[in-house]
């Protein structure tokens, strides 16, 4: 069998099979631009069954771009909280606003226009002409370049763009005249279920008899990817500041820079712990140290806590870092009163020494930028800066221009965390760290 015969065979099987076995998926069940572009943008890098309940509540929230464009930015990530890659979400608001300013409303039909949405890459808006207006455009994912490496056995190395150009060409070859919104999404959904990444299950697919990969005993090889470097360790020291007097009941947090890492994301203060002991992938900081470390910090924020024991270990996986966190139960103090005198004086000295350097690389820590495009596909997901602010919550600055405020338990609903956040302020109202190591 040619080529040409190859491709034709993986065409009429691949789509026979995709009307039987296609999945029931909420943004399947109508043609909306709006929804077909929110799933795809919520499915890069994350499964199916974690976005479903994700999509539908934020679907609940904002049914229609202008909705989404007009929310205050705290309600999106809100509404995003745990699903991960934060930019995506503000990246999807500033996109909508694009589409009311630009194309009055309503979902451009034109590749170039979609393509120049925020945070829309080349993949993302082959799947929204494709899927959302039957546009005879390739969608080419890592699923999308799997099942073609294996399918026509191509060994070029898939993190480099010659490649994804080689797999575009391809796969806009392959699609059948007219069948565009069922071609791409039974592509996709081959990737998913059929040809998976380590155990691809051969004797149900499709397109099982044509595959070079198979034929060839490759399939398990291909396809042929640099491995990515892997993410550093970071150790970090976090407060769970309790308040006292005014404050009691409630815990400290603050929010990060406009820019960077998890931009505009409330957290539990946190430092790095020292460059020596972070270097290293062993162990976590003996607790004495890492405590007058911890108070030290919060003593340069301006902020006095008394560390009162370890409460819990937690760890926070992004693409480039790992951090791996002691959480320290600590207790508010007033910084004119006789009850500080050691713990302030020992802290002190703590930050102003090893702490220094740590300070300045947790401050660079919270600029850094977001994993790279191939994270996402070749997608943009850098954060912009943005210095817009819709809260109406009581705030209060420290330190270096970072916004401090404290909270008690319906705040929750109000504030946006990272999911390592989430659980432990979570986990404290509930009163998991009533009892600490000390």
């Amino acid at each position: 069998m040619g080529l040409m015969e190859q491709k034709q065979h993986f065409s009429v099987n691949l789509l026979d099979w995709y009307m039987i076995n296609r999945r029931d998926l909420p943004w399947r069940r109508h043609n909306n631009p709006y929804f077909t572009w929110v799933s795809e943008i919520m499915l890069q890098q994350t499964r199916v069954d974690t976005v479903i309940p994700y999509f539908n509540r934020f679907i609940a929230n904002f049914p229609t771009v202008q909705a989404l464009a007009e929310a205050a930015e705290e309600d999106v990530l809100k509404n995003w909280e745990g699903l991960g890659y934060y930019s995506r979400a503000r990246n999807l608001q500033a996109a909508a606003q694009q589409v009311m300013e630009l194309h009055g409303g309503e979902m451009p039909q034109d590749k170039q226009a979609v393509f120049a949405l925020k945070g829309v890459g080349p993949y993302t808006a082959g799947a929204i002409l494709s899927i959302a207006f039957n546009q005879p455009q390739p969608a080419v994912d890592g699923n999308v370049m799997r099942v073609l490496s294996r399918y026509f056995l191509i060994d070029e190395d898939i993190m480099k763009g010659s490649t994804r150009v080689l797999m575009e060409e391809l796969a806009g070859e392959l699609i059948p005249e007219g069948r565009a919104r069922d071609f791409n999404q039974a592509l996709m959904e081959l990737g998913a279920l059929v040809c998976t990444p380590k155990a691809p299950h051969c004797l149900t697919c499709p397109v099982m008899e044509q595959c070079s990969g198979r034929i060839a005993g490759r399939e398990l090889t291909l396809p042929v990817k640099t491995k990515a470097k892997p993410p550093r360790p970071e150790q970090r020291l976090v407060a769970l500041v309790e308040g006292r007097g005014e404050h009691r009941g409630q815990v400290l947090v603050r929010q990060r820079p406009a820019t960077g890492l998890l931009a505009r994301m409330w957290e539990l203060p946190h430092v790095l712990a020292a460059p020596a002991a972070a270097g290293k992938a062993a162990g976590p900081l003996a607790d004495e140290p890492a405590m007058a470390l911890l108070a030290g910090s919060l003593w340069a924020e301006g902020f006095a806590a008394r560390p009162e024991g370890l409460a819990t270990h937690a760890e926070h996986v992004f693409s480039h870092i790992v951090w791996n966190l002691q959480v320290y139960k600590c207790t508010e103090q007033d910084q004119g009163s006789d009850e500080l005198p050691l713990i302030a004086a020992e802290a002190r000295a703590a930050y102003d020494t090893d702490a220094q350097a740590a300070a300045k690389e947790t401050a660079a820590s919270m600029l850094d930028v977001t994993p790279s495009a191939s994270d996402l596909d070749g997608e943009n997901i850098v954060e912009a800066a943005d210095t817009s602010h819709n809260s109406a919550l009581s705030q209060t600055g420290k330190g270096d221009g970072l916004i401090y405020r404290w909270i008690g338990p319906k705040d929750m609903d109000k504030l946006a965390f990272p999911n390592v956040f989430l659980k432990l302020l979570s986990s404290y109202f509930a009163g998991a760290y009533d009892e600490v190591k000390e």
